[in-house]
């Protein structure tokens, strides 16, 4: 059954400098806040694409819901 370690370790290992700050789940579901400096004056569609092109063919046969939240480091810090 796939973690939210595992979660965390295929988007930090697949989108380069970024950060997951909180990852939850239940083993099909699960929730990110990820952190990265590349989302600056993306969209956050775009953002959530760069994360899906992270986890690879984990979104098509480990994980059946991703629920996420995008930030750069700098919106996040500001809240």
């Amino acid at each position: 059954m796939v973690t939210t370690h595992d979660i965390k370790q295929w988007i930090e290992t697949g989108l380069s400098e970024s950060r997951v700050i909180s990852a939850e789940g239940d083993g099909h579901h699960f929730e990110a806040v990820v952190l990265c400096p590349t989302f600056e004056g993306q969209t956050a569609l775009t953002r959530h694409r760069l994360v899906y092109n992270a986890l690879g063919s984990h979104m098509q046969s480990d994980i059946h819901a991703l629920s996420l939240k995008t930030y750069t480091p700098d919106e996040y810090e500001r809240g």
